[in-house]
């Protein structure tokens, strides 16, 4: 996929109030490691993440991708009656019914003649939401957008650790696949993406390439539990493996969709899951892990505002200039690769 007339604004994005560190984690997990005579550490030795940021109780996705989408607007400058389309991307809702793009629409006060909808796929969620708006701004249908994610994780988070102390079952082997979910953080973001015949940044999405592999759908499964919460199951060491080789070929495309390479890329920005993901993957794309920006030892994976926020803090923090070029590389269960190419 290409586009020619795509142009994004700077990313707004709401870190939540909360810090929870591993050792906070693993002090209150602290009776499961004596009895299982696990190693203090072991989590952040895991995953490489130090901290992970919450929302305050009750706060719903709605309300940080709101905060996050008022900042993207304010930075854009966008007039707020020209925004055609608003795209809710996050793996967290309020609700099954309405969208959750509705609650977020009320609240940044868009017209309404602004197309709203929910668009849900794992953690890629913010870049197939990017592709989405593209389309439309591509074909003349609007002039301007906003796409906004706002993970909450605090359920998964407690519903994990309370199943982690009080099923007695749980051996060294059998609770490796909830570990995954102790990783997981909250967090809020949003992007203006405008036509660039209307208004022009300077910095343009040009396109890229996606991946399904989904005879791996199995490796990553969560919902909610009507007697224990919020559970996850991973297995993380065969999700890193199949991720890899289904990133590897969406790299591929990539390259050949684009006319890129990876020396001729400046920054990466990548979806975050742990220290060994991010390691393998570089070393398998045959890319300069140098050139990777990470937030994942202060804000663990974000689910679909990984990618985007570790790209706007970059920016912030003088990562990507004008005139480099960046590439969102992003893996998410299912499995599923996406990966963007933008000329900033």
């Amino acid at each position: 996929m290409q586009f020619s007339n795509v142009c994004l604004h700077d990313f707004g994005y709401v870190l939540p109030p909360v810090t929870l560190t591993s050792d906070d984690i693993e002090v209150r997990l602290a009776p499961l490691y004596e009895r299982l005579k696990l190693p203090h550490g072991r989590l952040e030795l895991m995953s490489g993440i130090q901290s992970r940021r919450l929302w305050n109780k009750g706060t719903r996705p709605s309300e940080g991708a709101a905060q996050a989408g008022n900042v993207a607007l304010e930075r854009a400058g966008v007039d707020r009656a020209d925004v055609g389309c608003l795209i809710f991307t996050s793996v967290s809702r309020d609700m099954m019914e309405p969208a959750t793009a509705a609650f977020v629409h009320r609240s940044l006060e868009l017209p309404g003649s602004c197309h709203i909808f929910d668009l849900s796929n794992a953690c890629l969620g913010f870049l197939n939401g990017m592709i989405m708006l593209a389309n439309m701004i591509e074909l003349g249908q609007v002039k301007s957008g906003v796409i906004v994610a706002g993970e909450t994780a605090e359920d998964l988070v407690e519903s994990t650790m309370r199943h982690m102390l009080e099923e007695q079952s749980l051996t060294r082997k059998s609770v490796k696949p909830l570990f995954a979910s102790l990783t997981i953080g909250s967090g809020a973001v949003a992007i203006v993406m405008s036509d660039k015949r209307v208004c022009d940044t300077g910095h343009s999405l040009i396109g890229g390439s996606c991946r399904a592999n989904t005879a791996y759908n199995h490796l990553c499964q969560g919902g909610q539990n009507s007697e224990q919460g919020t559970l996850m199951s991973t297995d993380s060491e065969e999700l890193l493996r199949q991720g890899i080789e289904t990133a590897a070929d969406c790299w591929h495309g990539f390259q050949q969709e684009l006319g890129w390479s990876g020396e001729g890329i400046d920054r990466f920005f990548c979806h975050q899951v742990g220290k060994a993901h991010a390691q393998a993957l570089f070393k398998r794309l045959e890319l300069d892990p140098r050139k990777n920006f990470e937030t994942l030892p202060v804000l663990g994976n974000v689910g679909s505002v990984s990618a985007p926020v570790t790209m706007g803090m970059g920016i912030e923090q003088g990562q990507l200039v004008a005139g480099q070029k960046a590439a969102l590389l992003g893996i998410g269960s299912g499995i599923n690769s996406l990966m963007l190419g933008i000329e900033w």
